[in-house]
């Protein structure tokens, strides 16, 4: 049956430097208080930078008059196509260094427009950069080179609709550029969701999921979109390709594995048909505080190695529960919660919590189903989860260097992993900050710069500039 389309509902500004919406960014008073509690920083936080300042040239190509409709080469447009949204990408538009800036910005509303605006660009030599809510992180929607005449970032943004949904089979065939909250919406009149929900949610797409496999906020089962991709319809420069809509096969490699993570490189996703799951009705969730953090992590293991498959299972360190507000005491936080559409789930959460117990945790008040009272330390975390990407802007904008890692490895490997990351990311802040001054800037005043370090060695404190000046690998 049909879905009708919905109104994201908002006319708010994106920033087209940093994180999220413009109006949410910390001013220049929360910036010098967030400094204050780190030495080092800077004495004033670095000015908002303005898109009049980057060095925007003319358009190095014109679209035909039957495509001018969908193509834009306004300045701002231009600027916020230019870069994703890691820490390096925010240090450098804070430093008017944001690259090569695309000469035009693109958006289609169907799969024909965008077979259109290919076949232009293949004639003209014109490189197409697929784009959805632009909160890369690895360069993906970047253009690195000069083998072209000119650049088009190709936003899919105005795709965003819930075009089929399929009840029987709890399955929907949505287009590429929903971003999350629209594609939930026009779920939940139907009582189904995608329950995927990456960091990024507000200000990412299905189609950029897709493209990057990326992964979600549950801990376990379903947690990255590959487990919810039944077909995907992708326009190439050689043409459209749509994959069988199975809900399972054995019969050799899955051609969708082609496009899956592939960053835009192979083609422009336009739409999938994508597994859905009915609203969870049941929830229930607890913190447990730890002193002793590697009896923490036996206490994750054995929860994540148990059958209970909590939808949340995330250990905080110390030094992050402070930073979220779930611990002050130097403990450690391990976060756990629990959802079904079906059945209540105290019981499983019972089972955990007495599973942490018996490494050593200390368990908070349990939080059941929606109207109890939200256990402190979870609604803490939740709070700064959600609210650090516009802190970490803030935090750059004092000199201070913030940034997030993701990997993966065997249990019997994570203790020597935490440890070995804490010690080669301090030697090199060391290394960088420690050992050489960058270039000067005459924006910044001159004041001792910041470091945080958590390796073993410890840096000789000099004068010189934050970091922000190394570039990421060529993707």
């Amino acid at each position: 049956m049909p879905a009708l389309p919905s109104d994201p509902g908002t006319c708010r500004t994106r920033s087209w430097w940093g994180w999220g919406y413009a109006d949410a960014h910390p001013d220049d008073a929360e910036c010098t208080a967030m400094g204050a509690l780190l030495p080092g920083t800077l004495a004033r936080p670095l000015p908002i930078p303005r898109v009049t300042d980057l060095p925007i040239t003319r358009p190095g190509a014109t679209p035909p008059p039957a495509l001018a409709h969908l193509v834009t080469s306004d300045p701002e447009a231009r600027a916020a196509h230019a870069m994703g949204k890691a820490y390096r990408d925010v240090i450098r538009a804070l430093r008017g260094r944001a690259g090569r800036i695309p000469d035009l910005v693109a958006r289609p509303t169907d799969d024909q427009e965008v077979a259109d605006l290919l076949d232009w660009a293949g004639e003209h030599g014109v490189a197409v950069i697929p784009f959805g809510g632009g909160s890369s992180v690895v360069g993906g929607v970047e253009y690195r080179g000069d083998d072209h005449r000119a650049v088009l970032s190709l936003d899919l943004t105005s795709m965003d609709r819930v075009l089929e949904i399929d009840t029987t089979s709890r399955s929907a065939r949505i287009q590429a550029g929903a971003l999350g909250p629209v594609l939930e919406e026009q779920l939940r009149p139907h009582g189904l969701t995608l329950r995927h929900f990456p960091q990024s949610f507000e200000f990412s797409t299905l189609g950029g999921w897709l493209a990057t496999r990326a992964g979600g906020h549950y801990a376990t089962v379903r947690t990255h979109i590959d487990d919810f991709v039944q077909s995907l319809r992708v326009v190439t420069p050689a043409g459209a390709c749509t994959s069988w809509r199975l809900p399972a096969s054995g019969a050799g490699p899955s051609p969708d594995r082609l496009f899956l993570g592939s960053e835009g490189a192979l083609g422009v996703i336009t739409e999938a048909w994508m597994r859905l799951q009915e609203r969870p009705r049941h929830k229930a969730s607890a913190s447990v505080a730890f002193t002793d953090f590697h009896r923490a992590l036996d206490a994750v293991r054995a929860i994540a190695q148990s059958d209970l498959t909590p939808a949340n299972c995330r250990l905080l360190d110390s030094g992050e529960a402070l930073l979220s507000g779930a611990s002050h005491d130097g403990s450690a936080v391990l976060v756990l919660g629990f959802e079904s559409a079906t059945t209540p789930v105290d019981d499983r959460l019972t089972c955990a919590l007495d599973l942490a117990r018996a490494h050593g945790g200390r368990a908070g008040t349990p939080t059941a189903d929606h109207d109890a009272p939200a256990d402190s330390a979870v609604s803490a975390w939740r709070s700064a989860f959600l609210r650090m990407p516009y802190l970490r802007d803030g935090l750059a904008r004092m000199g201070a260097v913030v940034e997030t890692f993701e990997t993966a490895v065997t249990w019997d490997k994570v203790p020597a992993l935490i440890d070995a990351v804490r010690t080669e990311v301090g030697a090199a802040a060391l290394k960088a900050t420690g050992h050489r001054q960058l270039p000067p800037d005459p924006r910044l005043p001159r004041r001792r710069r910041p470091l945080l370090h958590r390796g073993r060695r410890r840096p000789t404190r000099r004068r010189g500039l934050p970091l922000g000046r190394h570039q990421g690998r060529r993707q």
